[in-house]
């Protein structure tokens, strides 16, 4: 009853709009993808889209107002290539983007320049970051461990935050409402206070109770980018950010049926979740210094010093039938880092990119075992801290003789202290042969280093013979990636279309695997492959229309010891993305979001089968975005996602009924119907 009345009552704010609309004088076009469009990430100097080689995939401010989504995560997530992943339904579950096959280790995420996966994971959770505070979003797909190291195998994210306009302060104030008790309150504010000398300000609140028994998140966080622009002479940009988070992790949801299970007068689990007891919080904090400057016509100069920390926080009680009551854990990460470049265009047409990198990691691990009252067991206290460096210097040489043709390669070295060197290589061709149609082709090597968790995890004896340990012999990741790209653009840059093929290669991949006695070490043992297509497509707009579509196939495959070859775990082989917005005369914008993502492995019992025992099942989604402006400044938005309240997993793993001891193979289940009903005064 709760949510059809809270329908009705934002279907009526939309019925009596008109009533009091005004259009917007200053309101943006939707944006279209052209062959000049600007992209920054791939080459790390701005290039015009039709001479990079890569395939990219770029998001304005405007695409992300106008949008269903309530993260970067379901931003992005189908467009031609991305897999978004998420860790069940929670307010605070690990989302993921996997690009191309690739597990999401394998893509690297950068705000403003500062790299923000985990290290002690590799992975970058995505659900923190606030979409007010971004002004554009660069895909780069294919390896870019030439330019950006570690971990850039299956592509990279570049989110650049808004700055600024000289002569247009801006402020935009929001608050709003939906199910589950959740709300959001945000705020942004920009503008040059004097001279060359301007700011932006973001700062964000959301809570909500969740799906699920212990669901609920809390979440804060605040952004400021501080800027001193002087053109291409000067141009000094300071980004910091805060962000904490503190939720529960519900883990599975047991089959129907379960019963409560309690120990020692305390649930342990119910029916809607596997775990009530595991809380866990997060705090990260950003820091990039990023100097810029184009003295003379043929020479860019850029320096960026970077520092990020990172700490994880979990305390959960549990019962695995053999007494251990609980654990609380703290992981810390300190990344520091500095970068120069130099861009030297000694004739027209060619460039050369020289850099140096340095980076250091800090890693420290705390551990407190607890009772059966889940208090503090004394004299358990464990820490384990741990350091690792890595030096490199990368060349990148790109040459276009005519409009016609123009051609790229690199090469890196990098120092790793635990591991030695890495040398990789890229190259690519970018094929002109009219001025709205580009072919590209590229080439890549790709690396990346065992984590921090894989290399130094403390030893833990659980009895039993059972246990986990990191590996200090690991050795990294290798491989090469591949792809070739026809970009079109149609009908007076009305229509672009893309077409890739792609394939990779990637061997001693790292996994975590038990012996006979389930002692859990990481060991180099897996190769993977994959090939694919991606098409997409926008169009319009036409008659207030707009429309993309997008389509990709994916064959990940894990190759097993002994030649045994199987599709790799939680890898869909086809994904499907169509987007159609409609704009009105009277200041309103209609959106809607239609997802498919086909099944994928969740399971093989054992290493020689090529038949998964647990598949999870495909599914689709849908999602809705009104928007009106009101009086000028005044913004109603009422978004839906999932509004059809499609059921489907994103993950499994085992869950032990301790009442029946029996043990089966459960989802996290995915996001329900959500319903949200916002209001904005901007200015």
């Amino acid at each position: 009853m709760k949510k059809r009345m809270l329908f009705l009552g934002c279907l009526a704010v939309f019925f009596f709009a008109p009533l009091c609309w005004a259009e917007d004088p200053t309101k943006e076009e939707p944006s279209i993808t052209t062959m000049e469009e600007v992209v920054v990430t791939a080459t790390k100097t701005k290039e015009k889209r039709k001479d990079i080689p890569n395939s990219v995939i770029t998001m304005e401010a405007i695409d992300i107002q106008e949008s269903s989504a309530t993260g970067i995560g379901n931003l992005l997530a189908n467009e031609p290539g991305i897999d978004w992943r998420t860790y069940g339904d929670y307010g605070g579950a690990s989302q993921a983007f996997n690009i191309r096959g690739f597990g999401s280790d394998g893509t690297q995420v950068f705000i403003n320049g500062v790299n923000i996966n985990s290290a002690s994971l590799g992975t970058a959770d995505v659900n923190g970051i606030p979409l007010n505070a971004i002004e554009r979003i660069e895909v780069v797909k294919g390896s870019g461990s030439l330019l950006y190291g570690t971990g850039a195998m299956g592509g990279t994210v570049s989110v650049i935050t808004k700055r600024p306009k000289r002569d247009q302060p801006d402020f935009k104030a929001s608050a709003g409402y939906g199910i589950q008790n959740t709300y959001h309150l945000a705020v942004e504010q920009g503008m040059f206070v004097f001279g060359d000398f301007g700011y932006f300000l973001t700062a964000n609140r959301r809570e909500t109770d969740g799906f699920r028994d212990n669901g609920d998140l809390t979440h804060n966080d605040v952004s400021l980018n501080l800027v001193f622009d002087k053109g291409d002479a000067l141009d000094i940009s300071l980004y910091g950010d805060y962000i904490d988070r503190e939720f529960g992790m519900p883990g599975v949801k047991p089959p129907a049926g379960t019963q409560d299970f309690v120990v020692n007068g305390v649930k342990i689990y119910n029916s809607d979740s596997a775990d009530l007891l595991d809380r866990h919080e997060n705090e990260d904090g950003h820091l990039v210094l990023q100097v810029q400057s184009n003295p003379l016509e043929w020479l860019g100069l850029k320096l960026q010093s970077d520092y990020t920390n990172m700490e994880s926080y979990d305390y959960n009680r549990f019962y695995d039938g053999i007494g251990l009551p609980g654990i609380k854990t703290w992981v810390t990460n300190e990344v520091s880092g500095v970068e120069g470049n130099v861009d030297i265009k000694p004739i027209k047409g060619m460039n050369f990119l020289m850099g140096v990198q340095y980076k250091d990691y800090d890693w420290e691990n705390e551990t407190v075992n607890l009772d059966n009252n889940g208090n503090d067991v004394i004299g358990s206290e464990s820490a384990t801290k741990a350091g690792l460096h890595t030096k490199a210097v990368f060349v990148e040489a790109q040459y276009r003789p005519s409009i016609y043709f123009k051609a790229l390669a690199g090469i890196r070295h990098e120092n790793h202290s635990m591991f030695g060197h890495e040398n990789v290589s890229r190259f690519g061709v970018v094929v002109n042969p009219h001025e709205t149609t580009v072919l590209k082709l590229s080439h890549g090597q790709h690396f990346k280093a065992p984590t921090p968790n894989d290399l130094f995890w403390p030893y833990e004896d659980w009895g039993f013979g059972m246990g986990i340990s990191g590996n200090p012999d690991l050795k990294p990741e290798t491989g090469w990636h591949s792809d070739v790209t026809l970009e079109q653009v149609l009908m007076d840059n009305k229509m672009f279309f893309t077409l890739s093929y792609f394939k990779w290669e990637l061997k001693d991949k790292i996994r975590w695997v038990p012996d006979a006695s389930y002692f859990y070490r990481p060991e180099n043992l897996d190769k993977y492959e994959a090939d694919g297509l991606e098409i997409g497509t926008k169009i319009g707009p036409f008659y207030n229309t707009s429309l993309a579509l997008s389509y990709t196939y994916t064959d990940a495959v894990e190759q097993r010891p002994g030649g045994i070859d199987r599709r790799a775990l939680y890898s869909p082989d086809n994904l499907f993305k169509a987007n159609l917005t409609y704009y009105t005369g009277f200041g309103l914008t209609a959106t809607a979001t239609v997802r498919y993502t086909s099944d994928r492995p969740a399971r093989y019992d054992n290493e020689t089968d090529t038949e998964a025992s647990k598949t999870l099942a495909s599914y689709w989604t849908t999602d809705i975005k009104l928007e009106q402006r009101l009086f000028d400044h005044w913004i109603i938005s009422l978004q839906g996602n999932n509004i059809f309240d499609e059921e489907y997993d994103t993950y499994a793993t085992t869950f032990r009924d301790d009442n029946t001891g029996i043990t089966t193979l459960e989802g996290y289940p995915g996001g329900g119907l959500s319903v949200f009903l916002s209001a904005a005064y901007e200015y």
